[in-house]
């Protein structure tokens, strides 16, 4: 049995081109966009990300958000700031919630009282600034879920992979319009007569 198959017209593959093209590029675009906002943007700014893991700061930041923190004077923190901070000075573990106090010690050295948005009570320590690692720059939510897949290692490793990719796609974009142009300036142009 001979099967005949119909070959894809012109217009068609225009569309179909069209279509992958520009999903091709929302995908390009929105990657970039993400390694923008969570990778590049922070490690350029002296800035560091982190990922909000509890409900404390719903509604605004809900589990997932992508918090970036940059680094202030202690003098800049003041009621109503997000903050993260260490929840035991050199401990790796940190908190982010809103400050809603500040105030000093007898030496003058300031110190925070802090609250979760979606917690009843207030934590129940100062934050000392041992402990601060900085205020709120900017947020994403459920942007943190995506950062969150991979370790800061693989982090590093997929940036490479990812510049590498959208490099050799660039390439084969110039590569196919070279070729586009050259069929344009070979193919003989039709005079009406």
């Amino acid at each position: 049995m001979s099967g005949t198959r119909k070959a894809a017209t012109p217009e068609k593959m225009g569309a179909l081109r069209w279509a992958g093209l520009v999903l091709s590029w929302f995908v390009m675009l929105s990657f970039g966009a993400m390694l923008l906002v969570a990778l590049i943007i922070p490690r350029m700014a002296g800035a560091t990300p982190y990922v909000i893991e509890t409900g404390s700061m719903e509604p605004s930041m809900p589990p997932g958000t992508l918090v970036v923190v940059k680094p202030v004077p202690p003098t800049e923190i003041g009621p109503g700031d997000v903050v993260t901070y260490q929840i035991k000075s050199g401990d790796s573990t940190v908190v982010t919630h809103r400050v809603l106090t500040v105030g000093f010690d007898g030496t003058g050295e300031p110190r925070w009282r802090t609250q979760g948005d979606a917690n009843p009570s207030a934590d129940a320590n100062w934050v000392l600034p041992v402990q601060m690692q900085g205020k709120k720059w900017y947020s994403v939510p459920y942007l943190g879920y995506v950062t969150s897949l991979v370790s800061s290692q693989q982090r590093g490793l997929l940036m490479g992979l990812i510049v590498v990719g959208l490099i050799g796609y660039a390439g084969n974009m110039f590569r196919g319009a070279v070729k586009e142009r050259k069929r344009e300036v070979r193919a003989p142009e039709r005079v009406a007569v």
